[in-house]
């Protein structure tokens, strides 16, 4: 025992900037991806058959070329699953692991075992497949005419009386968009690898953002039990909720391998092959009528939101549902009824991307207010502000749940008078008198974004804390690192729960065997959920040690305090390891499980109400754009954000979610763009044909910042908020801002009705639409 004095305050808590725990290693290149694992001499090689049709039947399938190639050590196919031939997350069982019939160009139809994985590679190519054609479709517009099905039903969100409200407004306007799918583009392809083990067990290093999903999966089609089946994440290259799902193929196919010829087996497809045969962000067709008065203050809302699913379900269910909660984006609109339409088409079945759904329906519901901006030749920014939600009255969302915690005023008047938008916003429009090619724009959009996962059962989260007795600290939890620093996070809360400095605590790789039936990483819901899990696990240990030190140094309770790299009993000061040491000699237990499940949240599908959020994250930002109306190029020249995340956990690691999230919205705004020919294949399927940012694509002047007085009401880890998806609608600003420079040739009389993604092509179409309707005039 010493009387020491601690130090202020520990090294690593809570609410400090501090690097990723693993950004030194990137920097290096010694962070350790599965591909960068040390294989066994044995180790396997698989690789995927393609279809090379887009809706067909097999006829036949010639695997004697494939055969004959030196290194080839087998072929499975559906014969070869043991289990079911179904990875389907939505239980529809409409994702085969190989297919029996074709439903899209590049469905995996058998692997290539091989010594090799050029081998396997170069094998796979040589199958010969006669296929009967069937008729395709790839266009969402087209799979309406051709009466195609819904992958799973519809939902409905309706409030008030839309009838009455359309036929008494004073003002109608009917119009319609698309808005572009988008490529996860993750630095990591999806790969996996798999070491048989006796019995039945299996474990699969894979890079997916929901482990306990994937190890179910691998259970389902080997039939056997999910304690069989470990699953293992250290870390991946990226997510971003293109690894929610797809990630599962690829690890049943290497585990099916592995335990059929017990040898350890890998799969990693090429990038081309990896674009072709996992699923994108959705793309829409939103189709609305809406009347407002002078003042364009919205009065009722038909809308319905059409998405290209691909040939499955997977989780298109939820991530239309998720595009109508966000068609109300900040307004509230007092009569509305939206709608969904979740078409099959014949493309890869379409899964998570960042904003889930939300990204698509706000993008739609900006559009009507631009609509009614350029009807009323008013600024946007006027119509948004008429539209807030508000008190008592204009606080109901569409479906029906009431927005208690609406910081978006305050967010946008900040913002409007630190970017000093007003004033930007005339000299542009002065520019643009005076400019005859170079066209300007700016807009200032906000962003609303439910946090909860909407299927309420995946609103809960573990994690095991262990204290050694040398003071150290191992914690596990259920959630994911794909780069976005969560283990950084969880660690300062368990080191901010034991005030302990942070290079005590040890995060190990998510395993199923630690943390069972874990959640997606997903729904910017892994800090919310893990970080609780953990503190609770920490708790219960504080707890259990609190009252050891109570017994043995003959103090209250309440005086038992944790301090810096201490424990203060009364009067004395022990140092953390020290007193755990004392604790494991009067056998206290050192470990915990914890456990958290987010409160007040519910939802009725059926019934289109409830409350699916536990609360919102807000955040707006402003930019500015230059274009060349001889070529529909442009660049944008300045971003300014202001984004809410509560009281941040870490605020660098915000910081850079939030710049992350908004150039990956630009891109798929403005460039990324996905491409079928009239075959049905992917031809935008490389990055020599698909076009992410690049560095040089970036805001010129790029102003990000935190709203530093914003807390969470609501009792979340620390009172932080998410930062996952909320700011990737941020770059709604960027679209906005194009059409109004699009606009500014017609003078503002005409909606631009720009689609997205706004490629320099469609600005220069939309530039010469608009001077021939303006000269009609």
């Amino acid at each position: 025992m010493n009387s020491i004095q601690p130090i202020a305050r520990i090294r690593g808590g809570v609410h400090e900037q501090q690097p990723h725990e693993s950004g030194h290693k990137h920097v290096a290149g010694s962070a350790e991806y599965i591909d960068d694992m040390p294989e066994p001499s044995d180790t396997l090689h698989a690789y995927l058959g393609l279809s090379q049709r887009a809706h067909a039947e097999i006829v036949s399938v010639d695997y004697e070329a494939v055969r004959a190639c030196a290194g080839v050590i087998g072929i499975l196919t559906v014969d070869d699953i043991p289990g079911h031939n179904d990875v389907s997350p939505a239980g529809k069982h409409d994702d085969p692991v190989f297919a029996i019939k074709v439903e899209f160009h590049g469905q995996p139809i058998f692997a290539v075992i091989a010594e090799t994985r050029q081998i396997a590679r170069q094998a796979a190519a040589k199958v010969k497949i006669e296929y009967r054609d069937l008729d395709h479709v790839t266009d969402v517009l087209e799979a309406e005419k051709a009466n195609y099905p819904l992958v799973i039903d519809p939902l409905k969100l309706e409030r008030g009386d839309i009838a009455s409200g359309l036929a008494n407004a004073k003002n109608r306007v009917r119009g319609e968009m698309r808005i572009g799918g988008q490529d996860h583009f993750y630095l990591e392809g999806h790969i996996a690898f798999a070491i048989p083990g006796e019995d039945d067990d299996v474990t699969v290093f894979s890079s997916t953002q929901h482990p306990s999903e994937t190890q179910h999966m691998i259970g389902h089609v080997l039939g056997v039990p999910s304690n069989a089946v470990t699953v293992n994440v250290r870390r991946m290259g990226g997510g971003f909720g293109g690894k929610e799902t797809q990630a599962n193929l690829f690890a049943a196919v290497a585990a099916i391998a592995a335990k059929k010829y017990h040898r350890a087996v890998k799969i990693r497809p090429d990038r081309d092959d990896d674009m072709v045969a996992t699923g994108k962000r959705h793309d829409f067709h939103v189709t609305y009528e809406l009347g407002f008065d002078d003042q364009g203050r919205i009065e009722a809302v038909d809308a319905t939101y059409s998405a290209r699913c691909g040939f499955s379900a997977d989780l298109s269910g939820p991530v239309t549902d998720r595009a109508l909660f966000h068609a109300d984006n900040c307004y509230f609109y007092p009569n509305v009824r939206l709608r969904s339409r979740p078409l099959k088409t014949n493309t890869v079945s379409n899964t998570a991307f960042r904003g889930f759904g939300g990204p698509q329906g706000m993008v739609g519901g900006e559009r009507m207010i631009e609509e009614i901006a350029y009807a009323l030749g008013k600024d946007p920014l006027e119509i948004r502000k008429a539209n807030f939600y508000g008190g008592e009255g204009r606080n109901v969302t569409p479906y029906h749940q009431t927005v208690e915690d609406n910081i978006i005023p305050q967010i946008i008047a900040e913002l409007e008078e630190s970017s000093e938008y007003a004033a930007r916003r005339e000299a542009i429009v002065n520019f643009n008198r005076q400019s005859r090619i170079i066209k300007r724009g700016i807009a200032l959009t906000p962003v609303k974004f439910g946090i909860s996962f909407t299927k309420t059962e995946y609103n809960q989260a573990g994690a095991l804390v262990h204290v050694y007795t040398d003071g150290s600290i191992h914690l596990n939890h259920g959630g994911t690192e794909m780069g976005q620093g969560l283990n950084t996070k969880i660690a300062q809360v368990v080191a901010d729960e034991f005030q302990v400095d942070l290079d005590r605590i040890k995060i190990t790789a998510t395993t199923t065997a630690k943390v069972p039936n874990t959640s997606a990483t997903a729904a910017s819901s892994g800090s919310d959920l893990n970080g609780m899990a953990a503190a609770n696990a920490a708790q219960q240990i504080k707890d259990r040690l609190v009252q050891f030190a109570v017994e043995q140094y003959g103090v209250m309770k309440e005086q038992v305090v944790f301090e810096p790299n201490t424990v203060r009993a009364g009067d004395q000061l022990i140092p953390f390891p020290e007193f755990i040491r004392a604790a494991y000699g009067a056998r206290v237990q050192l470990s915990a499980a914890g456990f958290y499940k987010t409160p007040k949240i519910h939802w009725s599908r059926a019934e289109g109400r409830g409350r699916p959020f536990y609360y919102f994250a807000y955040g707006a930002s402003v930019s500015e754009v230059s274009i060349d109306t001889l070529t529909g190029e442009y660049q944008v020249d300045r971003t300014d954000i202001l984004h809410d995340v509560g009281k941040s956990l870490n605020p660098a690691l915000d910081l850079g979610q939030v710049e992350g999230a908004f150039v990956q919205g630009m891109g798929w705004l403005t460039t990324e763009e996905l491409w079928w020919d009239a075959k049905g294949r992917l031809r935008t399927h490389a990055p020599s044909t698909y076009k992410i940012p690049l560095a040089s694509d970036r805001p010129r002047q790029f102003n990000v910042n935190l709203a530093s007085w914003s807390v969470n009401r609501e009792e979340t880890i620390r009172r932080s908020k998410a930062v996952g998806e909320p700011p990737f609608m941020l770059a709604i600003s960027v679209l906005e801002a194009i059409s109004m420079a699009v606009a500014s040739v017609a003078d503002y009389r005409i909606s631009p009705r720009l689609d997205a993604p706004a490629t320099p092509e469609r600005v220069l179409m939309a530039i010469e639409r608009l001077r021939t309707a303006d000269r009609g005039k």
